[in-house]
């Protein structure tokens, strides 16, 4: 039974996701402010987190900037701020979702199963990708790049998995949000925008000799790798 840890100073709001994650079929871990919430992180080790931004002691941001550190694990923020700015600013950082206040619980349990899907389409095949330095290892869940281990969040390596499968072939940026996270998805298409930033900052030392991912202005990205 995977675990869901709930960041979330609402007594109100918590009991209602506890309900909703349970009947789910998913275990419910709770925290109700920011030094709870490593604390439980760490002890816990969750398949899944639900962080409010909004917190004692602490913001949801610094949590999210500190669980980055050395965990993929997926995390989707709850916020009462709804600006698409703040939206794009939590995928930037690294978050798999978002969901603003007030939601629908039906909703975010519908997120909660769509964001833990998609590590696991990475793992049904056994297969390795060589390009050049570039390594991603998909039994592993892996990527490596010069022998160094390149640490990515769920949501940027699902799409770099998706381009070392599909090299050499131009998507736009909703085909990737389709094929990709779903269309289940329900943010911004610039969220494959950012997600190809951090990708490209993760391989910075990959030679353009080797390979790129290039931006068709108008059309899309591409996945170019010399055959």
């Amino acid at each position: 039974m995977k675990t869901i840890l709930v960041v979330e100073d609402e007594i109100a709001i918590s009991r209602v996701l506890t309900v909703y994650i349970r009947k789910a079929n998913y275990q419910v871990e709770l925290a109700y402010d920011a030094m709870e919430a490593i604390e439980q992180f760490e002890k816990v080790k969750p398949d899944l987190v639900l962080l409010d931004v909004m917190l004692p002691n602490g913001s949801g941001w610094d949590i999210l900037r500190k669980i980055r550190t050395n965990s993929t694990c997926p995390v989707i923020m709850l916020t009462a701020l709804g600006q698409i700015e703040n939206r794009l600013s939590g995928l930037d950082q690294g978050a798999d979702d978002y969901i603003v206040k007030p939601f629908d619980p039906d909703e975010v349990i519908a997120r909660i199963k769509a964001v833990l899907r998609r590590p696991n389409k990475i793992m049904e095949s056994g297969e390795e990708f060589r390009f050049g330095s570039l390594v991603v290892d998909l039994e592993a869940h892996s990527v490596t790049l010069h022998n160094d281990y390149i640490e990515m969040n769920p949501r940027d390596l699902s799409l770099l998995i998706f381009f070392v499968q599909h090299p050499n072939q131009t998507f736009s940026r909703e085909q990737l949000l389709d094929l990709v996270w779903g269309m289940d998805y329900d943010g911004s298409d610039r969220a494959v925008d950012l997600s190809i930033k951090r990708i490209r900052k993760s391989l910075i030392d990959w030679p353009a000799t080797e390979g790129e991912i290039k931006t068709l202005r108008g059309v899309g990205y591409q996945f170019s790798v010399k055959e």
